[in-house]
């Protein structure tokens, strides 16, 4: 069983780094959050040959990481949890498709959205993230369900964790766990995760939690603000048309 204290630890070194006081931290949410969804969009819309026209955009991610100093072994590991699912689309990819141009496009493509949105969380507070996407008219359901799985996450890895230590302190060898003893520990973690969840939720909405609330904007929009996304998103479109 993975070392899940490791995996708390991560999760909450991510928020962490959304603290930080670098200019990429200093730039308004909206304009990341803009200059994020046009580079992925940007990024997809390549060819399956394009391979070539994508090695300029792998400079963006390395950019940003060292204006914003985030560590990247922090970011790689969570890039590599999405790897399985590309290898499976571009193996798939190859069997239709004889060239491995391909198969080479799909994985930056992956490459590239991945750290593009690690970036964003990793530079931009989580509420202030979410609070943009509902100046944005973002549909309520999803930024609820972005939020639930977000905060929840690191509460079942909390539980799944105490959990796992006191299973090795009573277990005389100190072993990890047995597969007999699966069945009853994933059901012990789903009651006590559905119980920390509703006392979580419950404190949420004590300090004043709303689904549909806007809060207050905590900065003003700048022109370096401007500056930055255009710095990003020209750059960005003129190399996907220029050779059109």
């Amino acid at each position: 069983m993975p070392d899940i204290g490791a995996r708390v630890h991560e999760l909450r070194a991510l928020e962490t780094l959304s603290a930080g006081k670098t200019a990429i931290h200093r730039l308004h949410p909206m304009s990341k959050l803009i200059s994020t969804v046009v580079f992925i969009i940007i990024t997809v819309s390549f060819g399956r040959y394009d391979f070539i026209r994508l090695a300029p955009y792998i400079f963006y991610p390395f950019v940003l990481m060292a204006l914003a100093e985030l560590p990247y072994r922090l970011l790689l590991p969570r890039v590599l949890v999405a790897l399985p699912f590309c290898l499976f689309a571009g193996i798939s990819n190859i069997y239709y498709d004889r060239s491995v141009i391909s198969f080479f496009t799909i994985m930056i493509k992956m490459y590239l959205c991945v750290m593009a949105a690690l970036i964003l969380v990793a530079s931009t507070p989580f509420v202030e993230l979410t609070a943009q996407l509902r100046r944005l008219r973002v549909p309520v359901v999803f930024i609820m369900v972005f939020e639930m799985t977000f905060r929840y996450i690191g509460v079942l890895l909390e539980e799944a964790y105490t959990m796992m230590t006191a299973y090795r302190l009573r277990s005389a060898a100190g072993k990890s766990l047995a597969i007999g003893h699966m069945g009853s520990f994933a059901g012990q973690l789903l009651l006590r995760g559905f119980d920390r969840a509703e006392r979580v939720y419950a404190a949420m909405q004590c300090r004043g939690y709303s689904l549909r609330h806007v809060p207050a904007a905590r900065r003003r929009y700048h022109w370096k603000d401007a500056m930055a996304m255009a710095a990003v998103c020209l750059p960005a479109i003129i190399l996907r048309f220029a050779a059109l």
